[in-house]
């Protein structure tokens, strides 16, 4: 089986928030693909933005979009990344279509201030929850009615998984390949890529 991950880019969206996930889905595919070459691929990425436009995240890397809200498709696992999302949160089309689009989806995962993006879209209410350690209070703040935890790499509720940022998104995205396509193959990616993952 072979699951769409769909990962939500935006102007001053973090670089290693959306891009450490890319890497880890793309690469485990990779890796599928030689211990398993007739096997059918774990992953398919893509990126999905609002319009179809251009975008420049945050330091100013232009960033075109493989997708928009419109022509998006099939999403099985959307991540939603951070970076400075007060433009996003208030977007109510940003959060009627994460909101629509979980219902959707195997699972929503979060990456540092993603968390914020979330939790207006009503996906985190009760739950625990983590974000970038510098956010943590104001995503208090903001959504009282989570429960929000500081110094936590990820969270997993079930369908909704919170990391906290930047490099701790990699250690959740390799979580996720772990928990939809095996240990063997998060442990592959990981030496893969040469990156020490924090499991805990």
């Amino acid at each position: 089986m072979t699951r769409t991950i769909g990962i939500f880019v935006f102007d001053d969206v973090e670089v290693l928030d959306f891009a450490g996930p890319y890497e880890v889905f793309t690469c485990a595919t990779r890796v599928s693909g030689k211990i398993a070459p007739d096997a059918p691929p774990p992953f398919r990425v893509k990126t999905i933005g609002q319009t179809p436009a251009m975008l420049r995240a945050r330091a100013g890397l232009s960033v075109m979009p493989e997708a928009h809200f419109a022509d998006a498709g099939k999403i099985d696992v959307l991540i939603v990344p951070g970076g400075v999302v007060t433009a996003e949160l208030a977007k109510p089309a940003v959060a009627q279509w994460i909101a629509a689009r979980a219902d959707a989806c195997e699972l929503v995962a979060s990456v540092c201030t993603g968390a914020f993006l979330l939790a207006q879209a009503g996906l985190l209410d009760g739950q625990d929850v983590t974000t970038h350690w510098a956010d943590i209070d104001d995503l208090r703040a903001m959504f009282p009615q989570l429960h929000v935890q500081p110094q936590r790499r990820w969270i997993d509720n079930g369908r909704t998984v919170t990391s906290g940022g930047i490099s701790a998104g990699m250690d959740m995205s390799l979580h996720l390949v772990e928990r939809l396509a095996g240990r063997e193959l998060a442990l592959r990616t990981a030496r893969q890529m040469e990156y020490d993952w924090n499991e805990a």
